[in-house]
């Protein structure tokens, strides 16, 4: 990979920013952070990134940045810190639709990336975090863009709230278990219930956990 050292640099900020805060820098930061006048500068940078094979850029989603390969020089800069009983790597994986279903679960082998977070910010531990897409748990505190942690289970109560799965599609919903019907309930009265039907393929993914918010 030959990268000039003012690429590596933006390379590394970006991966740091991905690793500490789930998402990379804008363009207007990465120019910001390196003193250019304006975000050619930085697209011409990222540009050069992209055809080296070190990040892939999404088409017409902001901050559509993720890291496929960083040079040997940058590894070591993002080791984890030392195990301890307090801290928790999480894989972030994809995102999850809060107003309505979309995509399905996704491997942690192909997590947009890795956070490193408190233990005691949840409960029960969690696997992995999931993005939130959608404002129908609003009421729960649960906002568009947050990150919530996903304790993998296939078991749960009424009344919890849950990552369901619903014919190959994921939501977060409020579980509803009735005599003669499963219910997943937004908190949000602009949305309706989600009712499980006999003849579709339903299972519980996890159980929410808690969230973290990343810097917007």
């Amino acid at each position: 990979m030959d990268l000039t050292d003012t690429q590596q640099a933006i390379l590394r900020l970006i991966a740091e920013r991905i690793e500490a805060e789930g998402m990379p820098p804008s363009q207007t930061e990465i120019a910001r952070a390196f003193g250019f006048k304006g975000v050619r500068a930085a697209q011409y940078h990222l540009e050069a990134l992209e055809a080296a094979g070190a990040i892939e850029r999404v088409p017409g989603r902001a901050r559509g940045i993720r890291v496929r390969q960083l040079p040997p020089a940058l590894q070591p800069e993002l080791a984890l810190p030392p195990a301890n009983d307090d801290a928790l790597r999480l894989p972030v994986l994809g995102r999850v639709a809060a107003g309505m279903p979309i995509g399905a679960d996704v491997p942690t082998d192909l997590a947009e990336s890795f956070l490193v977070l408190d233990r005691v910010l949840f409960s029960p531990s969690p696997d992995y975090l999931l993005r939130v897409q959608g404002d129908s748990m609003r009421d729960e505190g649960i906002f568009d863009g947050d990150l919530i942690g996903v304790h993998r289970t296939r078991e749960a109560r009424s009344g919890q709230i849950v990552v369901a799965r619903v014919d190959e599609e994921i939501t977060v919903k409020l579980l509803k278990i009735g005599k003669d019907r499963i219910r997943l309930l937004p908190r949000n009265p602009d949305y309706a219930p989600i009712e499980v039907l006999p003849d579709q393929d339903f299972a519980i993914e996890g159980l929410y956990c808690g969230l973290v918010r990343p810097n917007r």
